[in-house]
């Protein structure tokens, strides 16, 4: 090889290095959302993910390659500490120098309070509505109530569970990305206008899935799917644990249990990340079906595809119990 060329291959080692070095670090919580920013940041870059795939975002020690993408983050996506209570520390411990955005505080986002009980006839999702506006002072009354051990917030974090609130998301990633890597903005913002595309087109598919049961009655394993509800009108009876999956009591199984009875409910859905033993107990007695669902895909491939496939899994499997 000549020294020309030599030289050239140098300079475009060098330089590419440098262009994938202007590439800003990113950290996020969960896979949905990591598959959210992976959209906005296909073909520029690749964020890292911090809970790993299957494990239960509720409670969760961090591994040494995850505080280590948090240090070296520049930017940091999360839901909110209501879903990851032990994170918040840790972002500000080890990513103190990042940009931090969390997203159930972003505008536009549809946040719903946490529901009691065990049973939802009472709780329409009316009743909260959305709250744009983030008025949290409004629903300090909300604290009065028996959480039922579910200490961590009063509001719902399953938001990634609404496609509209991951079209909102798309957005407000993109818009952080760009802040602070302003060459690639372009890129960001048409990643993010072809990810709302994709997801109204998902919409479509799913309350096409959801049409022919719609009507029948189904329990979750836990209270995680309210924005799912809401979004394609196709309310749970009730679910077993409450939104932070703290096992149920014995009083809050029987619950359950008579209204299985009660409303001839024809499913019963677990998930992979908790005990299927307690959804036994559950279901002692009953015929009713059983299917999994799982509201994080942790059996799915990483990156840009599985936020979508985790709604059309969640649907798919819904209507098949059903």
């Amino acid at each position: 090889m000549s020294t020309n060329l030599i030289t050239l291959s140098a300079t475009a080692t060098f330089l590419g290095g440098a262009a994938m070095a202007d590439v800003p670090n990113v950290a996020v919580d969960i896979a949905p959302v990591h598959s959210l920013v992976a959209r906005v940041m296909q073909g520029v870059g690749q964020p890292s993910l911090i809970v790993a795939p299957g494990a239960s975002p509720h409670e969760y020690s961090l591994r040494p390659s995850e505080a280590t993408a948090l240090q070296e983050a520049d930017l940091v996506f999360w839901v909110s500490p209501d879903l990851t209570p032990w994170l918040d520390d840790a972002i500000d411990t080890l990513a103190s120098d990042a940009a931090v955005t969390q997203l159930l505080e972003v505008d536009g986002t549809t946040e719903l309070q946490v529901r009691e009980g065990a049973l939802f006839e009472a709780h329409d999702h009316g009743d909260h509505g959305d709250n744009d506006d983030h008025d949290h002072d409004k629903e300090k009354d909300h604290d009065d109530h028996d959480h039922e051990e579910n200490d961590h917030g009063a509001h719902d974090p399953h938001a990634w569970l609404s496609p509209d609130n991951g079209a909102v998301w798309l957005n407000a990633i993109a818009a952080q990305l760009s802040a602070v890597d302003p060459k690639n903005a372009g890129a960001y913002f048409a990643n993010a206008a072809t990810g709302r595309e994709e997801l109204a087109a998902l919409s479509d598919e799913i309350n096409a899935i959801l049409d022919p049961v719609r009507g029948r009655n189904f329990i979750v394993f836990h209270d995680a799917y309210q924005y799912f509800e809401k979004a394609f009108d196709f309310p749970a009876s009730g679910a077993i644990s409450v939104s932070n999956a703290t096992d149920p009591s014995p009083a809050r199984i029987a619950e359950i249990q008579a209204r299985i009875a009660e409303q001839g409910v024809s499913c019963v859905l677990s998930e992979p990340q908790f005990n299927r033993g307690i959804v036994a107990a559950v279901m002692e007695g009953s015929q009713a079906n059983t299917g999994v669902i799982d509201p994080l895909g942790s059996d799915l491939e990483l990156g840009p595809d599985l936020y979508g496939n985790v709604q059309h899994n969640l649907a798919t499997a819904l209507a098949d119990c059903l």
